[in-house]
């Protein structure tokens, strides 16, 4: 599994309305064949900064980097950004999916 979470952070005229500009990229990497999940959340310690926690599977993240909606999604967000995001990308090998937390069981 390929694991990817980055940070986004959003001049803050525009951080209201994120949501809504990254939609149509968000809506179509979530329909692309070997996403896992793709969620969106905004920061507490920086509220002009939100959060992608996204994972394909092995063998979809090329095809993810290389689709028109991402080279899309890139120029919607690049005038939107105070700077160039940070990024923590890895293979997980085996994952496939979140596992439960087993230090914090909830019967």
């Amino acid at each position: 599994m390929i694991f990817i979470v980055v940070k986004f952070p959003v001049k803050p005229e525009h951080v209201e309305q994120w949501p809504e500009h990254v939609a149509a990229f968000t809506n179509a990497t979530r329909a692309e064949p070997g996403n896992l999940w793709f969620e969106w959340s905004r920061s507490i310690e920086d509220p002009d900064t939100y959060v992608l926690v996204e994972a394909f599977q092995d063998d979809a993240g090329e095809a993810h980097v290389n689709s028109d909606h991402f080279r899309a999604g890139l120029e919607t967000m690049r005038p939107l950004l105070r700077r160039t995001p940070d990024i923590v990308s890895t293979t997980i090998p085996g994952a496939e999916g979140w596992s439960a937390m087993g230090e914090l069981s909830i019967d």
